[in-house]
């Protein structure tokens, strides 16, 4: 029981320090004039979707372990493609 509570911890704190990244990429590429309307578009389009995805999850039985792993692929993917960018 404590084993699960301090992996969701641990992964909790990967997700926002792996999400902070992505801001700090995001902002670098407005700083830079290199930002386009399809990037800012994702960024609202995509945290709708991860909601969703969310409470689909949980609303499955899923659990809150789960629903963060989820959250840090989708972070994980968008660092990648920013960084290529």
């Amino acid at each position: 029981m404590l084993g699960s509570w301090v992996r969701l911890t641990l992964d909790t704190t990967l997700l926002g320090l792996e999400a902070q990244s992505v801001i700090s990429l995001r902002l670098a590429q407005i700083a830079m004039g290199q930002g386009t309307p399809a990037e800012a578009q994702l960024m609202v389009t995509e945290k709708m979707l991860a909601f969703m995805d969310a409470a689909m999850t949980v609303a499955a039985g899923g659990s809150a372990h789960q629903v963060v792993q989820d959250y840090r692929r989708q972070v994980q993917a968008n660092a990648r493609r920013l960084r290529l960018a």
